[in-house]
């Protein structure tokens, strides 16, 4: 379908118009600081476009669905497109949970698989705390089973070797971040369910793209894409030592 001019005109209006309101509620979030605030209306194919830009940006942030979208839970094309593809960290902001001011003083929560897939999303999580000035909560999972079945003296071996893995990850950031108090949580769970249940009570969730069954080409991992859908609180997914272009 081709639009007449007019129709262009009234687009790029419109699009001024929500880009002027989105610019006022960036600066009330941050009062008393300025901010350095670019916006652009653009008829370009939205998705490719926010692909592109994100390898020369340090984090892209979409809402969780767009206008089409009307379930509760339901994760947009555009959000779901961004956090596949994107070269970059993506934020996903669930309807207004974690950003209201009786979430300022709730953690971050990260979740550490103990592979180096997760170090990227610990060094994030740990500068978002610090910049929030609120704990951090590590969340650890060694099972996806039950684990009723694992004999006792089995399974306090399995325990402290994987509080031990989880404190080898953090090694290091505690030191960085003396202004972060970190609480590791190490549970015998699925992952995405551990984290689901720290994160209902956090301002921030920070995974990486994919645990310890990814690999290096796989888009989204299981536990990610899950919690993309599931978790209510703002979510950070971030890929293997992804870093803006220069």
């Amino acid at each position: 379908m081709t639009l007449s001019d007019t129709d262009v005109e009234w687009m790029r209006r419109d699009g001024e118009r929500i880009l002027t309101e989105a610019g006022r509620i960036a600066r009330e979030a941050v009062p008393g600081e300025e901010l350095a605030l670019t916006t652009e209306v653009s008829f370009d194919s939205l998705i490719p476009m926010l692909i592109d830009r994100s390898r020369r940006v340090e984090m892209l942030v979409v809402g969780s669905r767009g206008l089409g979208a009307f379930q509760r839970g339901m994760l947009g094309s555009v959000s779901t497109a961004v956090t596949r593809h994107a070269h970059c960290p993506v934020a996903v902001i669930h309807d207004f949970s974690g950003i209201t001011p009786e979430w300022t003083d709730k953690p971050v929560v990260v979740g550490v698989d103990g592979t180096d897939n997760s170090v990227p999303a610990i060094e994030l999580a740990f500068e978002e705390a610090s910049l929030r000035k609120v704990g951090l909560t590590a969340v650890h999972t060694w099972s996806d089973v039950t684990g009723l079945d694992i004999p006792m003296a089995d399974w306090d071996a399995m325990l402290e070797s994987e509080q031990v893995l989880l404190a080898e990850q953090l090694a290091g950031y505690q030191e960085r971040y003396p202004d972060v108090p970190v609480r590791r949580v190490v549970k015998v769970d699925r992952p995405a369910r551990a984290l689901l249940d720290e994160s209902e009570q956090a301002q921030l969730l920070v995974v990486g793209s994919h645990g310890r069954g990814g690999f290096a080409s796989m888009l989204l991992g299981s536990t990610t894409d899950k919690l993309l859908h599931s978790a209510q609180c703002p979510m950070i997914v971030v890929r293997d030592h992804e870093r803006p272009a220069a």
